[in-house]
């Protein structure tokens, strides 16, 4: 798969593409990366992108030529245009689904935003989908495109050392989208505290049923959204609803 970072500040990206686990998955080609400045698009000794907003207010704005001449670049590489997501606080909100949804993909075209915005017309053109991480407001889109490359990144074959790792992941469906339940290892006491009885007993299905249990307390304590999103799916058993209802 290919992914087309479109960002004045391609710089950025070198540490999350040459360090970590993830760096694997872009070394192999497995995720292609390729990044576009729109500068290199713009008229002008000044390669200028940007300019005041019509009707006043504060900031700058994107220009739409700069960014729509990188996507015509971008397609004449590709031989194909593939679908552009520009990350927006307007966007619907990163999670597991769509992640997975992008790491069976073929790649696609991301917009990093920056200044005040991106001039509309350019939105309504030329992008396919809005992804936001959150209800806050980031000085530009390359930590959130850097945010979905990571998560695709180790979600691919290989990536991790151990290829069930991402299956156990917090909202992963193997886990009915659960949180994760606590881990431990050595020493078995620190800072006066014990790990478990039961994870060192050896008994593997006293252990899955404690991980079940801390999992459900965990999801119910801090994210009873998705209790009642597995309830709903009807993911939970019978042996989970007694123990949610003694919590």
């Amino acid at each position: 798969m290919r992914f087309d970072v479109v960002t004045l500040f391609p710089e950025l990206f070198a540490p999350l593409l040459s360090a970590g686990i993830t760096r694997r998955a872009f070394e192999s080609g497995q995720v292609e990366v390729k990044l576009n400045n729109p500068r290199d698009h713009a008229p002008g000794n000044y390669r200028r992108v940007d300019d005041r907003p019509f009707g006043g207010g504060p900031g700058m704005v994107m220009m739409a030529e700069p960014l729509a001449a990188c996507l015509r670049e971008i397609e004449t590489q590709r031989g194909v245009m593939p679908a552009v997501l520009l990350f927006s606080p307007i966007g619907r909100r990163l999670d597991h689904s769509t992640v997975q949804r992008w790491a069976d993909s073929e790649g696609a075209i991301l917009v990093c935003g920056r200044y005040e915005g991106i001039d509309q017309r350019f939105i309504d053109a030329h992008v396919d989908e809005q992804i936001s991480l959150g209800d806050f407001v980031l000085s530009g889109g390359e930590i959130a495109a850097m945010a979905l490359l990571d998560a695709v990144a180790r979600l691919q074959p290989g990536v991790l050392n151990d290829s069930d790792s991402h299956v156990l992941d917090s909202f992963n469906p193997a886990l009915d989208g659960l949180l994760d339940c606590p881990h431990y290892t050595r020493s078995e006491r620190w800072s006066g505290v014990q790990v478990p009885e039961v994870l060192l007993s050896g008994h593997h299905l006293q252990i899955e049923r404690w991980r079940r249990e801390q999992r459900l307390h965990l999801t119910a304590q801090h994210r009873p959204d998705l209790i009642v999103q597995a309830r709903a799916a009807g993911r939970l058993s019978a042996q989970d609803e007694t123990f949610l209802s003694g919590l």
